[in-house]
């Protein structure tokens, strides 16, 4: 069985995710974007906007300064190249992968829903109403539902109106999609026939062994090189059901079964992977991206051990409250901690701080970390960046500005 060291896994995964290549010499048009959904699949999204929403970034730390109304146009135009729907978060999918996502639709309708039951004893015909709406009307947000209702403010939880419950329910049973959001960030809804292309919609039901593939596919090209943990929760997927479809995809000579020295577990190897020998190239990644998003690979490929902070109290923050990570070659080198002030136009360095193992690269990561917090800024429309006492690589990145 061929062996892998960690650096050469790292190298492999790296470059699945569309790192190591050069950034386009002009401005970045649609067609690269869809290299980099074809690659990754999925953009996973967040409300936190302290610096950029979390769907627009993983294509920046690719492609560097491009316009982010091509994302928009990607996800909220047709012919549709994304689709909102559950990944390994609520993301932005490929939507040629739609057919596959439908055994997940179909599990979530079946699925019980306590909230959603309780209302429809009281309002049964609340699903056609609601349905009925977004039809006549759509796109809608759930504020813009015509419902009488009296609403507990006590609740523990996101305190979901009822018109919410029931269109939620809809979305994860594919009877409707979100068509885009709105100001405050609200999915706005629409029928499944007016949100995904024709030709989408027209294709048959894949069997579940079939979905399982070609998720598992996906999940392994956007990977290069993975254990069964990390192909599984690539799209939120069971492990048995993926146990049995690496089997199949096996015996297509899809996947390889490999080992990474050091790493004790089964690993496979996408066919088609690129093994580079070196990388080169600087990126700025999002805590969502897909390169990261799974932490114990982090931890097992790059040596870090990463967490955000936006579920910390302050005071027990490490590196702050919404952290990057600095990936420089094929080493992630440092972490910052970023916010946008855009009230002052400046890109705010609230903390910056140096990986251990990157000590002996210091002076270079501070001048190629500033190279890229420009970039950034440039690309938020903000005119300069400031950077904070904090940390251990702050004066030495305050220094190089």
């Amino acid at each position: 069985m061929p062996t892998f060291s960690i650096a050469q896994a790292r190298r492999i995964a790296l470059a699945a995710q569309g790192f190591g290549r050069p950034r386009p010499s002009g401005p970045v048009t649609m067609r690269q974007v869809q290299q980099v959904i074809d690659r990754v699949a999925q953009f996973q999204i967040d409300s936190v906007n302290v610096a950029v929403r979390a769907h627009y970034m993983p294509l920046f730390s690719r492609l560097g300064d491009y316009d982010r109304g091509l994302l928009d146009r990607a996800a909220g135009r047709a012919p549709r190249r994304l689709f909102e729907y559950w990944g390994h978060a609520a993301c932005l999918i490929d939507v040629g992968l739609q057919p596959a996502l439908r055994m997940a639709m179909r599990r979530r309708a079946a699925g019980e829903r306590r909230a959603l039951s309780r209302i429809l004893q009281a309002k049964p015909d609340l699903v056609d109403r609601v349905l009925a709406d977004v039809a006549q009307g759509g796109p809608l947000s759930a504020r813009q539902i015509e419902n009488a209702e009296e609403r507990r403010k006590e609740h523990w939880g996101w305190n979901w109106s009822e018109a919410k419950h029931v269109l939620e329910y809809l979305f994860d049973s594919g009877t409707v999609g979100v068509a885009d959001r709105n100001s405050a960030f609200e999915r706005r809804y629409d029928v499944a026939a007016r949100v995904l292309p024709p030709t989408v919609l027209a294709r048959e039901d894949p069997s579940d062994e079939e979905s399982y593939d070609m998720l598992v596919t996906r999940a392994a090209n956007a990977l290069g090189i993975a254990d069964l943990k990390t192909l599984t929760e690539y799209f939120y997927l069971r492990g048995a059901a993926v146990q049995a479809s690496i089997a199949r995809l096996e015996s297509a000579g899809l996947l390889e079964p490999v080992q990474v020295a050091g790493l004790p577990r089964q690993f496979w190897l996408a066919t088609d992977a690129r093994r580079p020998r070196r990388l080169q190239g600087q990126a700025l990644i999002a805590p969502f991206d897909t390169l990261v998003h799974h932490r114990p690979r982090v931890l097992e490929l790059f040596g870090v051990h990463y967490r955000i902070g936006i579920y910390t109290p302050a005071a027990q923050r490490d590196y702050g409250y919404y952290v990057y990570l600095f990936l420089a070659d094929d080493e992630l080198v440092a972490r910052v901690d970023l916010k946008a002030e855009r009230a002052l136009g400046v890109l705010q360095v609230q903390s910056a701080w140096l990986e251990p193992d990157a000590e002996p690269r210091r002076p270079e990561v501070a001048s190629r970390l500033r190279d890229e917090l420009r970039l950034m800024a440039g690309w938020l429309g903000l005119d300069a960046v400031a950077v904070a006492d904090r940390g251990t690589l702050a004066r030495d990145l305050a220094s190089v500005f």
